[in-house]
């Protein structure tokens, strides 16, 4: 875990592999421009790391050929364990916390869409994490780059 950042998600009323996928290749786009940005600066590139839960769509064979071939590591929790995956599990209890508890109805899926696209762009870019210095994840990736 470098900064802990959420570098792609997707949103959708039911769980299919071509949302998975959609994830998938917006986040491959973003490393691609991330490793860019690397080599321009002469640092490392990422070897990123994907967190998930057991369902299915990560199971799926083209899923994990494409992790990979792109040099992904992916982590994925041991049936019935949930602490093996805590770093998932805790991001997911973070959000519940700070989003769900506060409010528990909302009058459209566009709604909670909308919720969740405004907290994780809080959660990258203004939500301090003493790990990461008092800096948020995005914040503490461009000091690192300079």
């Amino acid at each position: 875990m470098f900064n802990g950042e959420i570098v792609s998600y997707t949103i959708k009323e039911h769980p299919t592999y071509d949302l998975v996928k959609e994830m998938l290749d917006d986040a491959l786009l973003r490393l691609s421009k991330d490793n860019q940005e690397n080599q321009a600066n002469k640092l490392p590139n990422d070897k990123p790391i994907i967190h998930s839960d057991r369902g299915w769509r990560y199971q799926m064979f083209h899923y994990q050929q494409t992790l990979t071939e792109q040099n992904i590591i992916q982590s994925m929790s041991r049936k019935g364990n949930c602490l093996d995956n805590a770093v998932i599990e805790r991001l997911e209890g973070t959000l519940k916390q700070e989003i769900f508890y506060e409010q528990t109805k909302f009058a459209s899926i566009n709604e909670l869409k909308t919720t969740i696209d405004e907290y994780i762009h809080y959660y990258n870019y203004d939500r301090i994490k003493t790990k990461l210095k008092g800096l948020s994840p995005v914040r503490f990736k461009e000091r690192y780059r300079t």
